[in-house]
């Protein structure tokens, strides 16, 4: 008998605040008894849920569950900043630029975001909920604007759209004096991530898919054929299992010392009154991701994604145990305090109604962990900090080598090597850490 156990579950501070200014969703049964589907899903989150929609659109006849550890959209797909971006944005790199494959990356990405573009529409979600509106890459010292004119060769180079936009431009959009200069793209989606997730989760349940929450699996064993995944009140038997816990891969014992688990840090506005917003100004929706990966995202949002609100975003620490203390999150919460009055002087002082932690998997060597990993069951994991697009393929990767099709996505993860071995800790969260704070000190301004 093969058997894995999970040496922890997941564990989240803070609210889940795109799901929490949602209200309540719907809910769904825990796994309780004895039950069985053909294959079954651990995670609800943008991989697992692609993964179950892939699945019914190869065989319509499979019997799918998917299981998650806690409540839908209540997970990382929740806490996210909801970019779902196209063009390369290599999380590692000086300026987003990639490593030479971009081409493929983008049609690969353009792919995800076509397959979330048709699950909106089949299952009826909000059209607010997926905006094609872009993004920008907003740029505050000379150092970031060269990291965007290096991009934007970049993109010229690839033949992408892009545009500059100058100070009285970045003004114009986000109603802040605070950017120099800005470079916009227009393929990034916009997503309500819990609202979209949601969506995905109730129309995978009215397309017959079983949705199990709040049922963390705590072990899984194969007995001849079949996997038999435990949770604390019951059992699931399938004669395939496809893992799209994205870092807690290695809680079950895969990929151990190849995996960095990195937090980031997020608060939210309250929702900001029509006076308020009058003395803002600027547009109701838009996006910044920093020129420099390190610097600070900010998006804003209006009452069809759940309130008029704004999003601040950064630092980051390294956890191998994979658990943030409240004390990360006081401590990002008045780094982002402080960015956030930069930005939006008139606006000193408010209080934050949310601030919550995210997780990121990420692998040095910058690859997933998408294939088969033991017979009959398959990987769908380590999406690098690009969750919403990388998750999404990697969903529908795993799906497909569940069922032996072949795709460009499914080779594109099949041509890459395993995660390299980081260094041994200590020496790892040390010089980790060290390096993060370093770079975000160089990015402070950002």
């Amino acid at each position: 008998m093969t058997q894995y156990k999970a040496r922890r579950v997941p564990i989240h501070r803070g609210p889940a605040a795109w799901s929490e200014i949602l209200g309540a969703g719907a809910c769904y049964a825990e796994v309780e008894g004895e039950t069985s589907a053909d294959i079954a899903i651990v995670g609800a989150g943008f991989a697992g849920l692609s993964a179950a929609r892939k699945l019914t659109q190869l065989d319509e006849t499979l019997r799918i569950a998917v299981i998650e550890a806690g409540d839908i959209a209540e997970g990382a797909a929740g806490r996210n900043s909801g970019f779902m971006i196209d063009i390369p944005h290599e999380l590692t790199s000086e300026d987003y630029a990639g490593s030479g494959d971009d081409a493929r990356i983008i049609g690969l990405n353009r792919a995800a975001i076509s397959f979330g573009s048709d699950a909106v529409e089949d299952y009826e979600l909000p059209a607010d909920f997926f905006d094609r509106a872009g993004k920008i890459n907003g740029a505050v010292s000379a150092r970031a604007q060269a990291h965007n004119d290096s991009l934007a060769m970049h993109l010229k180079g690839l033949g992408e759209a892009y545009e500059t936009l100058d100070a009285q431009a970045m003004t114009e959009v986000t109603g802040s004096h605070y950017y120099a200069s800005g470079l916009y793209t227009p393929g990034t989606v916009m997503l309500q991530p819990a609202g979209y997730i949601r969506g995905l989760a109730r129309g995978l349940s009215k397309a017959g898919v079983e949705i199990y929450e709040r049922s963390p699996v705590r072990k899984f064993a194969k007995n001849g054929a079949l996997w038999t995944l435990s949770t604390a009140k019951g059992n699931l038997t399938a004669q395939k299992v496809i893992l799209a816990t994205n870092g807690h891969l290695e809680s079950f014992g895969f990929a151990r010392g190849r995996l960095m688990h990195v937090f980031l840090y997020a608060v939210m506005t309250p929702d900001l009154s029509q006076t308020v917003l009058r003395e803002l100004g600027g547009q109701s929706r838009w996006g910044i991701t920093p020129s420099d990966p390190m610097g600070t995202t900010v998006r804003r949002i209006d009452t069809a994604q759940g309130g008029n609100r704004i999003v601040t975003r950064t630092c980051a620490t390294l956890l191998p145990g994979m658990v943030p203390s409240q004390e990360n999150i006081k401590r990002a919460g008045r780094v982002m305090q402080r960015k956030f009055e930069a930005r939006f002087p008139a606006l000193r002082g408010l209080k934050m109604q949310y601030a919550w932690a995210g997780h990121l998997c990420l692998s040095r060597n910058g690859v997933s962990v998408v294939r088969e990993i033991d017979e009959g069951l398959y990987s769908a994991c380590v999406q690098n900090g690009l969750g919403t697009a990388r998750g999404t393929l990697a969903g529908i990767a795993a799906a497909e080598a569940a069922l032996g099709c072949t795709s460009d996505i499914r080779t594109f993860f099949q041509d890459q090597q395993a995660p390299t071995r980081l260094p041994p800790r200590p020496f790892q969260d040390i010089g980790a850490n060290a390096l993060l704070r370093f770079r975000e000190w160089q990015a402070r301004s950002e």
